[in-house]
């Protein structure tokens, strides 16, 4: 190559995959709203060198003023999890169909519309960060490619490379979804949109983290920001012999469930959920703190009635909740709720369940119900949307969730081995602090065990917000799971819920 023609190859911009335009009508109760979705790669940059290709799909509603209506931008967790999720299970103009309760229909999957979308108040971009959905490094062998062709083979070729893995550490993460917000708004010309973000799981705690990172670092207002089953605190995620929280947050969660499933012996059938909740986190409160903090300390008459009680609640066995010491875990407590029916529940959602197809054997080996039996509805409705309606022609695969990601997922900056778990709460105080008209939604499902609704409810008794920052924070719970959306019920709640948090959070 020439000196002249190199120069021209470094200076000739770089161009992502092709992607697709379309124009549809949404068609709500009493409304028709036209619309446009964009299905396209925005280019991060690396010292002005293009470095990733970000997929995204944006629903913008064709209005005359476009600027004025608010824009949400939305991406899931894991790490590792693209936004399909939260795109075709609640939010977007169509969706996955599931059954009314939340569990998967038989295939194939069906894409049907949604009717509980967010479209009617609010634009929408679905983001798949670094590594997920369509979004990939780029080779920097080769930035002058400008086919789809060329470039889905350098990507892919990149696809396990350590350069992708540049992009699974929390603080290069948080930059790279901050950039893409930044480049999205100035290309549609929307930094005078209402700006809402939402992130579910890990996304959540991602939500937290940028309402500090967008305003202080970005320059990006948020008039609001939705945590649906936020992990906030992973100190609280993390159980072990020695501490209490996780096993005080799960409580609740594992009564209500036992309750559905009618094995409580402390309550009975028709009694309402709100009731056994209500009782349950008392009980942890008050009773399995206690029986957790003094251990063998506690006079052992004492002990074992308090064991006795929380088997009840509970519907376990006594002798499993004594060996436990009250430490029953999520895993120990699905596999054994309906064991004589030989049955296990999801550990997203307690109230779906599976055939335990190795019952004799001493550790559960099956699958999880509510996490790897959706994602084949997930990955047909995804491919279905994105390739045959929307268009996308690309040689990738669509990385709905990736366990690499999560497995390499690191922390990034500079903090010693023997600090506490990592959290949100602190920037999310921040970033209240930092906007007084910000305001904040959390929500999650009743009978969630992995990220449970209880430690929500405790963490933010404990940030001590003002009147003012209090004011604005709203906690509220949904029947369902970690993806409580699921539900029909709680999906068309969810999005009335929304619908008046939207008004709120824009009326000045």
């Amino acid at each position: 190559m020439t000196d002249s023609s190199q120069s021209q190859a470094e200076n000739k911009e770089y161009q992502p995959p092709e992607g697709a335009v379309t124009e549809h009508i949404f068609r709500d109760r009493d409304q028709e709203i036209p619309y446009q979705v964009r299905a396209e790669w925005t280019v991060l940059r690396k010292r002005e060198k293009p470095i990733a290709e970000v997929f995204h799909v944006a629903y913008l509603a064709q209005e005359a003023n476009p600027a004025q209506r608010p824009l949400t931008f939305a991406f899931n967790g894991g790490p590792g999890a693209a936004a399909a999720f939260l795109h075709l299970g609640a939010i977007g103009p169509w969706r996955a169909s599931f059954n009314d309760d939340g569990s998967p229909p038989p295939p194939p999957a069906e894409l049907v519309e949604n009717p509980d979308s967010w479209l009617p108040f609010t634009d929408l971009v679905f983001v798949d960060p670094v590594g997920t959905g369509f979004s990939r490094t780029i080779d920097q062998q080769d930035q002058s490619a400008s086919t789809d062709k060329s470039s889905d083979q350098k990507s892919t070729q990149s696809e396990s490379d350590s350069e992708n893995r540049e992009f699974y550490a929390l603080q290069r993460d948080l930059d790279s979804l901050a950039e893409m917000m930044q480049r999205f708004l100035s290309e549609h010309g929307r930094w005078n949109s209402p700006i809402f973000i939402v992130g579910e799981s890990y996304g959540g705690f991602r939500v937290a983290k940028l309402t500090k990172l967008l305003q202080e670092s970005y320059g990006i207002g948020l008039n609001g920001a939705i945590l649906v089953s936020p992990a906030l605190e992973f100190q609280s995620l993390d159980p072990s012999d020695y501490d209490l929280l996780s096993w005080l947050d799960t409580f609740p969660s594992m009564a209500a469930a036992a309750a559905f499933h009618g094995k409580s012996r402390t309550f009975s059938a028709d009694t309402p959920r709100d009731e056994v909740i209500s009782q349950a986190v008392q009980f942890a409160a008050n009773d399995l703190v206690r029986l957790l903090l003094q251990g063998t300390a506690m006079p052992e008459e004492e002990r074992q009635s308090l064991l006795q009680s929380m088997a009840d609640m509970l519907g376990l066995p006594a002798d499993l909740a004594s060996t436990a010491q009250g430490r029953i875990s999520q895993s120990v407590f699905v596999r054994n709720l309906l064991r004589d029916r030989r049955q296990v529940c999801g550990l997203y959602d307690a109230t779906i369940t599976a055939t335990d197809p190795y019952p004799d054997r001493e550790r559960f080996e099956g699958p999880d119900p509510t996490l790897f039996g959706i994602q084949r509805v997930f990955h047909g409705a995804t491919n279905t949307l994105l390739r045959e309606i929307l268009g996308i022609k690309t040689q990738r695969t669509y990385h709905l969730l990736s366990l690499d990601i999560n497995r390499n997922w690191k922390v990034d900056y500079d903090r010693h081995v023997l600090e506490s778990q990592i959290g949100s709460a602190d920037e999310l105080r921040y970033g209240l602090a930092l906007n007084p008209h910000l305001k904040v939604y959390i929500a999650h499902g009743y009978y969630d065990l992995v990220t449970p609704f209880q430690a929500s409810n405790r963490i933010v008794q404990h940030m001590k917000l003002d009147e003012q920052m209090a004011a604005n924070l709203r906690v509220h719970h949904f029947g369902g799971g970690h993806m409580f959306y699921i539900w029909s019920d709680s999906r068309a709640d969810f999005a009335k819920e929304m619908q008046r948090f939207y008004r709120e959070a824009t009326a000045y």
